[in-house]
């Protein structure tokens, strides 16, 4: 049987020996064959790298027969049998020749062959490299690598290469054709590498990089005169490779670009400089050229137009070497690796170039090279000037966060972007070839440099000229530009020049003024209105361009003219809306009388939008935010029909669904109490429910309540909402629900976030009687028993309906309530929280009052106590009594309570409304009315309010029984007493007619510290009205005041928000970054919680004790620790904060949950710490709110 099988075996082994000898012979033939044609035919190029290996024969050849080969391509043997050798090598398999013990000796004669003078055998060689680097792993292949390498690096040093930069280049030449093929296949290789080496031992890809370099760095090698003018490699290189793709993709990894980066420190640095000279040369070219008047040469268009061209000059040639290097030192800078590398000393400079000039002579070439607007390089696919490739480099730098920091953000940079800015706004001569794209360019890196924090504090803070004293900063050097610019004050552009660098000068100040630093460094220049007066302008061009008529011609050119008009009117509408984003902004914007066009624009725009970015929408929310915390802003929103279709949006998600949704499974049941889809929509409810908001929306508007609601008939207003969602007190509105329990729970969510706005509540429970509606569905929830009362039916509905009215019927800080959880427990009790159908709210969410420790004097607080109680007040005796304050504060705080509190603000405010420095405001003269004031007197919102006060009083044990009217009495007071400083105002705002909007809950606050005490509590408010802190700690005192200007009642903005918390945001930014990131990326603002805990008092959020310590530390220390509060608050929430901006319930978390754990005390020496660094600038801040009218 084995016998048999061999047998058959040699014939068949036979056989395939005599296949492959036919083979061998038939492919010798068709060799011949072709080598007679093309001897005959003409010349055609093949490249080196593109031949296809399919359909080709291969060789299995054994070690003996390829030492055989290695012999016959012995440089000495005949033309013939290396040719033979050489084809017959072509055919075998690369992986037998690289790993065969011949291989060394092969690639010696390969190398060598490779200068043969045959064309037709150096370029088999080639074929055969680009064989193995196509097919071989890397390993194998930086073995040809290098060879090739070495081989150009002889050639480029012997004797037979005298090509010169000056003589040119043709391409066509036979020797320069096949030299461009070699340095084209090394520069393929290149890279392909690096998507390989990492696979492979460090030493092989070393290996590949430092032959690279020793040939690319061979011109500085050489030492002879004619050097400068010798045509290196890296000119070839440069030919085939403008932009240096090789270098970027050898520095993307950290693998390759660690040993780049070594080698080019330790062995070539010359490369280095030899980039660096060639950048400089040319940026002296351009100079001399643009300074004599001339026109540079345009070489990236030169070979753009004519594709024909086979042949490069001189300068040409400079001019693609300058590029790749360009590109290279681009691409260098972006690592921290490649600046080291930096300064550098050129053989011909006594300084070092510094990373800071590269840059300067980078943005230099921006502004003396372009020769052509942009709209000449629309034509073409790739644009190779120099200021079209600085400006891709710059951009990369502004993205890159650690490398802007080093390269751009620099004053001499800067100085070197504003240099054109600076000339044209002294009227000084500009050398510049095309100043349109020039202003474009730099606009466009200094609002990228603006975009980020360290670039906006260097153009904020650093002065453009170092020497002179009353420099002034990049921005104000930027809006002073920007103004002269919309007052078309730039003689040197005009017409449809002038329109896209308004546009972008504005939109870089606009990367300043939307941060609440950059806007109150430009406040004093008034760009607001300068903006505004050129929205009016185009706006009224606008209106005056005729209708298009039946010409083509005249119609196009008016068509082109509008929307050009029309694309101008909306950019300025943008720059006018972005004010918004800081509260003192928005006041800015309510000035310039653009605010219902600016609300107008931005609903019209993001209707257009089917889908924005985040960071646009994050944009969005904050921009609504804010403006929800106006009136004025508020009733636009209404009127542009933003809140139309949110609610239309809102209904859609909760009741309809998509109609066009194919329904191929059952949707699932909603496992959340606001369903996933629903959240955003309920979060912009929440930003957008203020109580400025709600006020202007639902003041003195009644519930529709009608009898029959259809299916079809979806709500469009807030007040459908609240009658369709929150108030369900009949069938008809039950049964018109799809999803009754997943919509209803929707609106007791919402009503319970309203409410946690105590001005909201009173208004929603004395127009709506919210708490009666709740009461009535929980009486009716209940099962049906014959014998006795029925039990409460625990479900989804009823658990949030027993937190709601635990929550609106009960005042109390942290440690002072107990809310209901709105879950069910796990364990037997399941839902151990009693419900009730009926007031009074059970005890049981009350919290025990902790008894008083013993009152136990000290050494600091009976210094206090004598300080209060000395007839004779020295000079320093306010000073005297705030140090001594702040001792018993921070050693015990709550000593400072009851009538030690009630003493100390009442004889400090006595004191301070006596000395003439102090007193702001005039404090007038009015008698108490004598006629006893009862609740009656007073409107339904302050009676509520007063209720709910005096129960709290009771609770803490501070008031009697017959509070009640003395409360009254003060309020009736002091509404009457600050009716003597208010002024008449003609507005259809609700929050401006006579009364206050809303109740006053620090003359409450103040009438609970002073124990009921009626008398002393208006004493107190009359002095207290004097001072500048009354402002900000007591809302209703500058209600329609004659103290404030005119423009800014008619608003119905208060200062406590254009202030106290535009400051806070600007605080907050610098002193908590990560909070005040939480709060962007959840489209929420710091502003408006600020402004809902300073008008109520921090009632709600703060225990009593701490509240009296807020009010406390206001009055004795300053009104600028109003701010300090907020910024301890948002310190100590700031772990709460992350988390809840992850969970993407921010707001709701910020307007519902107490501030657990917050004593004010604890956080007194962070305040003081903030009053040495911002008191000077928020107490000048302060004191202007009377002619607050920029």
């Amino acid at each position: 049987m084995i016998h048999a099988l061999k047998n058959v075996m040699m014939v068949v082994v036979e056989s395939l020996i005599n296949k492959f000898e036919e083979d061998r012979m038939h492919d010798k033939e068709l060799a011949s064959k072709a080598k007679k044609e093309r001897q005959s035919g003409y010349y055609t190029d093949n490249c080196s790298d593109s031949d296809s290996s399919f359909n080709q024969s291969y060789a299995f050849m054994s070690q003996e027969q390829l030492q055989l080969l290695a012999e016959k391509l012995d440089p000495s043997q005949p033309k013939e049998v290396r040719q033979e050798a050489l084809q017959t090598l072509c055919l075998a398999p690369v992986s037998d020749i690289l790993n065969s013990e011949s291989w060394p000796s092969l690639s010696k004669h390969l190398t060598i062959s490779l200068a043969d003078p045959d064309a037709t055998f150096s370029e088999k060689i080639l074929r055969f490299y680009a064989k193995t680097f196509s097919s071989s792993p890397f390993n194998m292949t930086r073995e040809v690598y290098t060879s090739l390498a070495r081989h150009l690096e002889s050639y480029f040093l012997s004797g037979e290469y005298s090509l010169h930069i000056s003589a040119g280049l043709d391409v066509s030449n036979t020797d320069v054709n096949r030299l461009l093929k070699k340095v084209r296949l090394l520069n393929e290789y290149q890279k392909e590498a690096p998507s390989s080496w990492i696979r492979h031992p460090e030493k092989y890809m070393e290996e590949v990089v430092e032959s690279t370099l020793s040939l690319l760095s061979l011109k500085q090698k050489l030492n002879h005169p004619a050097s400068p003018d010798f045509l290196s490699p890296m000119h070839f290189l440069a030919l085939l490779d403008i932009k240096a793709m090789w270098f970027k993709k050898w520095t993307h990894a950290y693998y390759s670009r660690r040993v780049v980066f070594r080698l080019l420190e330790n062995k070539y640095k010359s490369l280095i400089n030899a980039a660096v000279q060639q950048c400089l040369d040319y940026f002296e070219f351009c100079k001399a050229a643009v300074n004599k008047n001339s026109k540079v040469v345009d070489f990236a268009q030169q070979h753009c137009s004519d594709m024909q061209n086979f042949s490069y000059t001189g300068p040409e040639l400079q001019y693609i070497y300058f590029v790749h290097s360009l590109c290279l030192l681009g691409r260098l800078l972006i690592y921290k690796e490649g600046q080291k590398l930096f300064p550098v000393q050129l053989k011909n400079k006594k300084d070092t170039v510094s990373i800071t000039d590269i840059l300067v002579l980078f943005v230099q070439l921006i502004y003396y090279y372009p020769s052509y607007p942009k709209t000449a390089l629309a034509a073409h696919t790739e644009n190779y000037s120099p200021e079209s490739l600085v400006m891709e480099i710059l951009q990369v730098f502004c993205d890159q966060t650690g490398c802007a920091a080093v390269c751009l953000y620099t004053d001499r940079v800067i100085d070197a972007l504003l240099h054109p800015v600076q000339s044209l706004l002294n009227g000084t001569e500009v050398y510049i070839n095309c100043l349109e794209t020039t202003l474009l360019d730099v606009a466009d890196i200094l609002a990228r440099i603006a975009a980020s924090e360290d670039g906006l504090s260097l153009l904020l803070y650093v002065k453009t000229e170092k020497n002179a004293e009353d420099s002034p900063t990049a921005a104000h050097v930027l809006v002073q530009f920007t103004k002269k610019l919309l007052r078309d004050d730039i003689s040197l552009l005009s017409g449809s020049e002038l329109m896209p660098v308004k546009g972008a000068f504005v939109f870089v100040c606009r990367q300043m003024y939307k941060t609440c630093e950059g806007l109150q460094m430009l406040i004093p220049y008034g760009l607001h209105e300068s903006i505004a007066e050129a929205w009016r302008k185009t706006s009224l061009i606008s209106e005056r361009v005729p209708t298009p008529v039946t010409d083509a011609d005249s119609s196009s050119s008016i068509s082109q003219e509008s929307k050009s008009s029309l694309l101008w009117e909306e950019t300025l509408l943008d720059a006018l809306l972005s004010f918004s984003t800081t509260p003192k902004g928005l006041f800015l914007l309510h000035s310039t009388d653009a605010m219902n066009d600016c609300v107008n624009f931005m609903f019209n725009s993001l209707s257009k939008k089917i889908q924005t970015n985040e960071y646009e929408d994050f944009g969005n929310r904050i921009i609504v935010t804010q403006m929800a915390t106006t009136p004025m802003a508020a009733v636009a929103l209404q009127n542009s029909g933003f809140i139309k279709a949110l609610v239309t949006e809102l209904w859609a998600l909760l009741e309809c669904g998509k109609d066009d949704l194919r329904i191929t499974e059952p949707k699932s049941t909603p496992v959340d109490p606001i369903d996933q889809s629903c959240q955003k929509s309920f979060l912009f409810l929440v930003n957008l429910l203020t109580y400025p908001a709600v006020f202007e929306l639902l003041s003195k508007r009644d519930i529709p309540n009608k009898p029959m609601y259809s299916f079809r008939e979806v709500p469009t207003d807030i007040i459908d909402i609240i009658d369709r969602l929150i108030i369900l007190n009949s069938e008809a509105k039950i049964h018109s629900l799809f999803n009754y329990e997943q919509s209803h729970i929707f609106g007791l969510r919402l009503l319970n976030v309203l409410c946690c706005e105590l001005n909201t509540l009173l208004l929603l429970e004395t127009q709506y009687k919210v708490s009666q509606v709740l009461l009535t569905a929980q009486e009716e929830n209940v099962t049906e028993t014959s014998e006795g009362p029925g039990v409460f039916i625990i479900d989804g509905l009823s658990v949030e309906r027993n937190h709601v009215l635990v929550r609106i019927n009960l005042i109390g800080g942290p440690q002072e309530r107990i809310l209901p959880l709105r879950e069910l427990d796990k364990g037997s009790g399941l839902y151990p929280w009693p419900m009730f159908s009926s007031f009074p709210v059970p005890k049981c969410y009350l919290a025990k009052i902790p008894r008083k420790a013993e009152f136990r004097q000290d050494k600091d607080l009976n210094k206090l106590l004598k300080l209060l109680k000395s007839p004779e007040k020295p000079t320093e005796w306010a000073e005297i009594c705030r140090k001594q304050f702040r001792k018993v504060m921070k050693a015990r705080p709550d000593s400072i309570s009851g009538p030690i509190l009630a003493e100390l603000i009442e004889k400090f405010v006595s004191y301070l409304s006596e000395c003439r420095t102090d007193c702001y405001f005039s404090m007038g003269s009015y008698k108490a009315m004598d006629v006893d004031v009862k609740k009656e007197n007073l409107s339904s919102v302050q009676q509520l309010g007063v209720e709910m006060t005096v129960r709290y009083g009771k609770y803490l044990n501070l008031l009697k029984e017959d509070a009640e009217n003395g409360l009254c009495f003060v309020l009736v007071n002091c509404e009457e007493f600050l009716k003597q400083q208010q002024r008449t105002v003609v507005s259809s705002l609700c929050c401006l007619q006579e009364h206050y909007a809303g109740y006053d809950w620090f003359a409450s606050s103040i009438f609970l510290i002073m124990s009921g005490d009626r008398e002393r509590t208006l004493t107190f408010l009359q002095q207290f009205s004097c001072l500048l802190v009354s402002a900000f700690l007591w809302l209703p005192r500058l209600h329609l005041s004659m103290h404030l200007p005119v423009t800014t009642v008619e608003y119905g903005i208060h200062p406590v928000y254009f202030c106290s918390a535009h400051y806070v945001e600007m605080l907050l930014k610098a002193e908590l970054p990560l909070v005040c990131s939480a709060f962007h990326m959840s489209g929420f603002t710091p502003s408006q919680i600020c402004l809902q805990w300073i008008t109520q008092c921090f009632w709600n959020y703060m225990d009593w004790s701490e509240i009296c310590h807020y009010i406390a530390i206001c009055i004795l220390l300053g009104p600028d620790y109003q701010i300090y509060v907020c910024i301890s608050l948002f310190r100590h929430l700031q772990q709460d904060i992350l988390k809840h901006t992850e969970a993407r319930d921010l707001q709701v978390f910020l307007k519902e949950e107490a501030l657990h754990g917050f004593r004010v005390s604890d956080y007194l020496d962070y305040m003081e710490s903030l009053q040495d660094i911002y008191r000077p600038m928020l107490m000048k801040d302060m004191r202007t709110i009377k002619a607050q009218n920029t």
